[in-house]
C-alpha cells in the first residue's frame, strides 16, 4: 500500500508524517512572514520560504529518524521543495541580472515547467533510461567520445557558471554604487573590473569542469596577442583608454563636456565607448581612445557653472545706458539665471549700423539647454526695447550715382 492510501487508512507513521509535514509548512510560513516584516527585504522575499520550509523538513526528517518512524513521504516533499527553491532562486538571479525586463515573467513559466518535468522524470525513474539513451547517441572526435548527454551537461554548466557570475558581480556592483563615501569614477572602475574578474572565473570554472587542459589555453592566447596585432588594437585600445578615463578622473558621470563638435551631458561609460546626450535628446557614442587622443571640453570639470553670452546691437540714438539696464533685468527675471554673479552688459564695439553689446549671465544647470533661455531673455529684451523706443538697427547703405547731370 502506498503512502498516500497509508496516509488515508490512518496507518501511524503516515498520519505522524502527514503532521509532520502540515506543521513544517507553517513553522515555515510563520518564520518567513516574521523575517521578511521585521527585515523589509524586497526582492529575496520570495525565496525565505522555500528555504525555511526545507530547513523545516530536514528538521522534521530527523525527528522521525530518531523515533524509528518511515520519513518517505517527507522525502518526496523535500524533493517538491528543492525544486520550488531552485525556480525562485534562477529567476531571482535573472531579476537581478537583467532588471526591469519584462520577459522574466515568461522565463519564470518556462524555468518552472522544466524543473517540474524534471523532477517528474526523477520521482517516477524514468530519468535513468532517458540519460542512458542521450549518452548512447555520440560520435568520436578525436580521442574523445562526446555524446549528446555530455553537450547536454556541458551546456548546463556553462549557463550555470555564467548565472552565477553575472548574479555576484551584479549583486556586488549594487552594494558599490550604493556607497555614498566613494568617488563615480572608482565605483564605474571597481564595478567594471569586478564583472570582469567574475567572468573570467566562470569561464576558468568552465573549462575545468569541462576537462579541457588549460596548459591548451597557451596556443588561443598566443592567437590572441596575433589578433590584437592585426586588428583587434582598436578594441584593446578603448577598453585601455575606459580605465584611463577613471583612473585619471578627466570626466566623470554627469560631466558636460564638448568632443569633435558634439556637446551633452555624459551619462554612461562602458568598456568600449561613453554616452553622450545632448539637450535635443539625441545620444552618440563616442569610443573611449577618442576622449585620449582628442581635447575635451569639460564644461563642469571644477564646477557646474558657465557662463552664456547674448549679443545685442542698438542704434546710435538710442540710451545706452537704459538698454544695458533692460538687458540686466531680462536676464535677472530668470529663475535659471544666478544671482551670483550677477548678469553683466558690456560695451564691446562701436560697428558700422549700431553699438554692439553683450550680455553675459552665469547658468548651473546646462544640461537642460541654453537656447530656450537665451530665446526667453531676448524675447524679453525685444519687448522692453520696443516699449522704451530703443533702436534695433540693421544694416544700411547710402549708394551715390556720380556722373553728368
Amino acid at each position: 500500500m502506498g503512502y498516500l492510501a497509508q496516509l488515508l487508512d490512518g496507518r501511524p507513521g503516515a498520519i505522524a508524517q502527514g503532521t509532520a509535514i502540515a506543521a513544517c509548512i507553517f513553522a515555515a510560513w510563520l518564520s518567513s512572514y516574521l523575517t521578511a516584516r521585521k527585515t523589509g527585504i524586497g526582492e529575496s522575499k520570495r525565496l525565505l520560504f522555500p528555504y525555511s520550509l526545507l530547513a523545516s523538513l530536514l528538521i522534521g526528517k530527523g525527528l522521525l529518524g530518531h523515533l524509528h518512524l518511515p520519513f518517505a513521504l517527507i522525502d518526496i516533499a523535500l524533493q517538491l521543495v528543492i525544486a520550488l527553491a531552485v525556480i525562485r532562486t534562477l529567476v531571482y538571479m535573472l531579476q537581478t541580472i537583467f532588471t526591469q525586463k519584462p520577459w522574466i515573467a515568461s522565463l519564470e513559466r518556462a524555468v518552472a515547467w522544466l524543473i517540474w518535468i524534471v523532477l517528474a522524470l526523477h520521482i517516477s525513474g524514468l530519468s535513468r533510461g532517458i540519460l542512458e539513451s542521450l549518452d548512447e547517441i555520440s560520435f568520436t572526435f578525436g580521442k574523445e567520445r562526446i555524446s549528446v548527454l555530455i553537450v547536454m551537461q556541458a551546456l548546463v554548466v556553462v549557463a550555470a557558471s555564467f548565472l552565477v557570475s553575472l548574479w555576484a558581480s551584479r549583486a556586488i556592483e549594487k552594494k558599490i554604487m550604493a556607497a555614498d563615501l566613494m568617488d563615480m569614477n572608482l565605483k564605474v572602475m571597481l564595478t567594471k573590473i569586478t564583472r570582469t574578474l567574475f567572468i573570467i572565473a566562470a569561464s576558468i570554472a568552465t573549462l575545468s569542469a569541462a576537462g579541457i587542459d588549460m596548459t591548451a589555453l597557451s596556443m588561443f592566447g598566443g592567437a590572441l596577442g596575433v589578433g590584437l596585432g592585426l586588428g583587434l588594437q582598436k578594441i584593446a585600445s578603448n577598453y585601455v583608454s575606459g580605465f584611463i578615463i577613471l583612473l585619471d578622473r578627466s570626466i566623470h558621470i554627469n560631466d558636460i563636456i564638448s568632443v569633435e563638435g558634439k556637446m551633452g551631458v555624459l551619462t554612461k561609460l562602458t568598456t568600449r565607448y561613453v554616452v553622450l546626450k545632448s539637450p535635443d535628446g539625441s545620444e552618440s557614442l563616442i569610443p573611449n581612445d577618442t576622449l585620449i587622443t582628442s581635447t575635451v571640453v569639460n564644461h563642469t570639470y571644477t564646477d557646474r557653472q558657465v557662463r552664456l553670452a547674448a549679443p545685442v546691437q542698438v542704434g546710435y540714438s538710442s540710451d545706452l545706458e537704459l538698454a544695458m539696464k533692460i538687458m540686466v533685468d531680462a536676464a535677472s527675471h530668470q529663475k535659471r539665471v544666478l544671482a551670483d554673479p550677477e548678469p553683466q552688459v558690456y560695451l564691446k564695439e562701436f560697428a558700422d549700423s549700431g553699438i554692439n553689446l553683450e550680455l553675459g549671465f552665469w547658468i548651473s544647470d546646462l544640461e537642460e539647454g541654453r537656447l530656450g533661455l537665451i530665446s526667453d531673455i531676448n524675447l524679453e529684451i525685444w519687448r522692453e526695447f520696443k516699449k522704451h523706443g530703443i533702436e534695433i538697427p540693421f544694416p544700411q547703405r547710402e549708394v551715390r550715382l556720380l556722373g553728368p547731370q
